[in-house]
This record gives C-alpha cells, structure tokens and sequence, in this order.
C-alpha cells in the first residue's frame, strides 16, 4: 500500500538532500556563532572597550608583561603591587591558560601584519571562544542525538543568559576560555569511550591540560569522567572501549596536569584527585579479573574474585586512610567542603561565604538564566532513559551533579548551563522530528474487513465493550504510530517557535540589561527615561596616575 504523506516533501534525491543539508548546518553554524558573538558585544557599544570587574584587571596587566616581554619574563614575573607588601610570584600563583591563549592569538595577528592592541584581543576574547563553544556543544549533542540536535544546543548556548554572564565582551576571566574547553573535553571523552580510541583519549588528555592551565573548575571534569565510568562498571558495561578510553585519558592527563606549577603534585595529593587514581586502579582490576575469567574455570575463578576483592578493598582503604593521616594525600579543602556541607564556609571560612559567587543560587535565578529550558531540560534527560547508551549515562549523570552545584552555589550555574541546553535541545529536537515527519499512520478504514461468519451463531454473549475493546486492540496492533493531517503539525511548530522566540527576546533583554555594564562604569536612568553614565573610578584612578608617583602606596 502506498504510503500517506501530510504533505508532499520537495523533490530533490537523497544525494541532493544529504549535500543541501551539509551546506545548511556548515552556514547555521556560522550564523550561531556570529550571533553568539554579537550579543556579547551590548558592553563594547553601550559604553567602550574596557576590562570589566576586576580580577581580569589582573589578568590585564599579566598578559600586558606577557605580550611585551615575552613568555619567560611573565614566567617568572614578580609583582611588588599585588598582595602587597608582599608581592606575588606570578608564574607559580596563576593559571596561566587564559594569558597565553592571549598572547598566542596577539602574536598571531601580528604575524601576518594586523597590529591590534593587546587590550582589544583580551576585551574580545570571552565572544571569540563563544562561538567555539556553540561549535563544541554542537559536536557533543551530535553524539547523544544527532546533527538537528547538535544545531538546536549551539543556538540555545550561543544566546542563553547563563553563560554570557561570564563570557561578555571585556569579561577577561578564566571562564572565558574554560566552558569551551569543558564541553570540548567532554566531547573527546564520550568519542574515545564510543570508539575505544586511544587517539581521542589522547585528544581528550591534551585539551583537559589546557583546561587545568585555564580554571580552577578542572576539577569538575577530574570527578565527572571518573564517575561516568565507576557507574559504567557498575551497570556490568565494562568494555575494551572504556578501559582504552579512560587509561589513556588519565595517564597522559594527569601527567601534563602536574605541569602546571600552581597545581603541582596535586593530581596524586589531594583528596579532590584520588576518584580519578581510586577509578583508574579499579579499571585495571577489572581488566585483569576479566583476563584470568578467560583462563581459568568458573569454580575457580568465583573463588578467586572473592579472595581477591577482599585482600584488595582491605589493603586499598589502609593505605588511603595510613597515607591521609600521614599528611601524603591532602584532605578537602573548604572550598569543596562548602559544596556538601553548605553551613561549613559560614562557621569556618568566613571570607569565602562573604563571597556574593558563593550564596545558594535564588530560584528566579534559574529563570532568569536559562527561562523555559530549566522546564524543558528534564525531558531530554527523560528521553536519556530511554535508550540509556553509554553516552547518555554521562548526561543523566552530569545532570544530576551539575543540578545541585548550581543549587548550592551561583557561580556553578555556569556549568549547569551547557547541560540544561544540550537536554533541551534533545527534547525540542525530539518534539519537531515527530511533528514535521510528513508520513502519515495506515488509516484504520483500509483495514481489511473481517470474513463474515459462515457457522451458526455463538452461544455466548458479548457485551459491546468489550467487542470494542478487541477491535482498538487489533487495530492498534495492526498499524504504525503517528499522526493525521497537518493542522495538529502546524499548531505544534509554531508554538514551539513562538516559545523559542519568547526565548531569544528574554536572551537578548537580559544580556543588554543585566550582563553588559562593567563594575568600573556605572549606568543609571533618570525619572524621564534619560541614561547617564557615572565615570567616577576611572577618572580617579587616572587623576592618581597624573599626580601620583608611579611606586606609590595608596592606603583606602
């Protein structure tokens, strides 16, 4: 029987189709990340090219020594005014990703004769990896759907509001270049494990060291990866992939990590690295539990694992418990205990409950960063379970931990945000693929129609229920789900565009609005609607820079 169309799809052949749709996405993405880019830029129109906040004033002056004395000098910098008195090594206190990515892309563009000031390309930087970030979180959502998915998740972080908080023009932070790098790692991950390829483990390796040398959050990807394999293994899905994957993702990792030397031996010291070296020594295990099960009997190797599991849980929390109590292996610090204990910073730590980035995150504050997608991420982690590949294990579990860091503390909401628009984007993807499918369900009326009955009548009665509950039995049995006409198809679309719509006008308000003013520049509104701009730091720190000695101490 032929099959029923809504509506009748353009004439093109399937080579035809495959080429316009490659040339759709490569021109989409492009469009994404020059959008990204532009709603990062209200900051530069509304008031000018300047450095915001001020950490990345610091960050400013480091990549100033870098790009004018070269790599060695910012090295081993020593910095009389910060900390003062008593200064700061700078090499040994920073990450240093963001300032050599900086300097990197200055020499770059002076190389081939554009001679832009450092401080554009520091103001310009956190848009530049924005549209990076689209591209990454469309390779990742590619893997746990598909292309139209991996478009859907570039649009939704390219706009959404709770990563432009840290990524606007003139914000010159380490998270700048840090959610880039997350998702990237991410992806190179989920690649390696579905592949069992020591390339991209490898790849995966590289781009977590240059996370490491960019933010502190590294730590995030140390503990998720680990994760997402411990409960692999223990959902009996341990495989060649995964011991491939994440062997030589936290060999080769870990030793480049230790190269950084504000991190140091940590990797092998601290409480917040032992998952890691705790899941790389199980998988090692495993793979020999599963090479002795290929050569002995099954008897015998029962009593082996047990003998064996025993001995080595027994000797394994010894020595961690020997080794903390003998200094070797550092336990958490306050600031991870704060994630789990979120009393502990007010009785202990004080200056860093004072900190505004580490309240609890406000409930409006889920809105106004992520608006409908924090109610529609839920359903693309639903849809997560319902193949429940090795892949999607790592979104319901990135989920899950994302979820409640971005509850406990606001400053995470920004590596929620990626995972909120990759969910969503599944769902929406999901939503339009069922609703645009032109094909139509074998209609009920071509059913063939039953023989009549050639015997005598039955003896037994049946009631009309139930003869009707057999035949809506049958026929749903008989035919393909889907649906009929193309009004209910309509309808769906364009309330799921009108919803996105709403999405980008509440994106774009938001980031004009809240997102875009430097600390240092003050905007404000009259009662007649007029804005005025309050200079009054910049020009007093120019007026101590013209009467002022250039090694003076202001006491404040």
């Amino acid at each position: 029987m032929p099959t029923t169309l809504a509506y009748p799809p353009p004439p093109l052949s399937p080579s035809a189709v495959k080429n316009t749709a490659s040339f759709i996405r490569i021109v989409t993405l492009s469009a994404i990340a020059g959008a990204a880019i532009a709603s990062r830029l209200f900051a530069v129109i509304n008031f000018e090219s300047i450095i915001h906040e001020f950490d990345p004033w610091f960050n400013y002056r480091a990549t100033r020594v870098l790009a004018a004395k070269g790599f060695y000098e910012f090295w081993n910098w020593f910095d009389p005014t910060a900390w003062y008195p008593l200064g700061r090594v700078v090499g040994g206190t920073i990450f240093p990703g963001l300032m050599v990515t900086s300097g990197v892309i200055y020499n770059a563009l002076r190389a081939i004769h554009l001679p832009v000031d450092i401080r554009n390309v520091c103001v310009m930087l956190a848009p530049a990896f924005s549209g990076l970030t689209a591209f990454a979180t469309y390779l990742f959502t590619r893997e746990m759907k598909d292309e139209s998915a991996g478009l859907l998740s570039a649009i939704l972080i390219g706009i959404a509001p709770g990563y432009i908080s840290r990524s606007v023009a003139g914000s010159y932070d380490n998270e700048a270049i840090a959610i880039f790098l997350l998702m990237f790692t991410f992806f190179l991950w989920i690649k390696a494990l579905k592949q069992g390829s020591a390339f991209f483990g490898t790849l995966a390796a590289l781009f977590y060291f240059y996370m490491v040398a960019a933010w502190g959050g590294y730590v995030f990807i140390t503990n998720m990866i680990p994760l997402h394999a411990l409960v692999l293994v223990l959902m009996g899905r341990f495989s060649s992939r995964l011991y491939v994957a994440y062997s030589s993702w936290y060999a080769l990792g870990t030793l480049a990590s230790m190269q950084v030397p504000f991190v140091g031996f940590q990797p092998v010291k601290t409480s917040e690295h032992m998952a890691a070296l705790g899941v790389f020594g199980l998988l090692q295990l495993v793979a020999f539990t599963e090479l002795v099960r290929s050569h002995v009997s099954s008897k015998q190797f029962q009593t082996l694992l047990r003998m064996a599991a025993g001995t080595i849980g027994v000797l394994g929390f010894v020595a961690v418990v020997v080794l903390t109590m003998k200094g070797w292996i550092a336990p958490w610090t306050g600031r991870f205990y704060s994630l789990w204990d979120t009393g502990y910073a007010k009785k202990h730590i004080p200056i860093i409950a004072s900190v505004s980035e580490h309240q609890p995150t406000a409930w409006p504050a889920f809105f106004a960063d992520l608006h409908i997608l924090i109610f529609i991420f839920p359903v693309g982690v639903l849809l997560c379970f319902q193949t429940l590949r090795d892949e999607h294990v790592f979104v319901i579990i990135y989920a899950i931990m994302a979820s409640y860091f971005a509850g406990v503390m606001v400053r995470l909401m920004l590596t929620l945000t990626p995972l909120v628009c990759v969910a969503a984007a599944i769902a929406l993807s999901t939503l339009l693929d069922t609703y645009i499918d032109p094909v139509e369900p074998e209609s009920t009326e071509n059913a063939q129609p039953a023989a009549p009955a050639t015997g005598p009548a039955p003896t037994e009665p049946t009631t009309p229920a139930a003869g009707a509950t057999n035949n809506i039995g049958s026929t749903r049995r008989g035919r393909s789900t889907g649906l009929f006409g193309i009004d209910t198809r309509l309808a769906v679309v364009f309330n799921t565009f009108f919803l996105l719509l709403f999405f980008v006008i509440h994106c774009t308000w938001t980031t004009s609005h809240a997102y875009s003013s430097p600390s240092v520049v003050l905007a404000s509104r009259g009662p007649d609607g007029s804005s005025s701009v309050i200079d009054d730091f910049r020009e007093a720190y120019y007026w101590l820079r013209q009467n002022t000695p250039k090694d003076a101490v202001v006491m404040s």
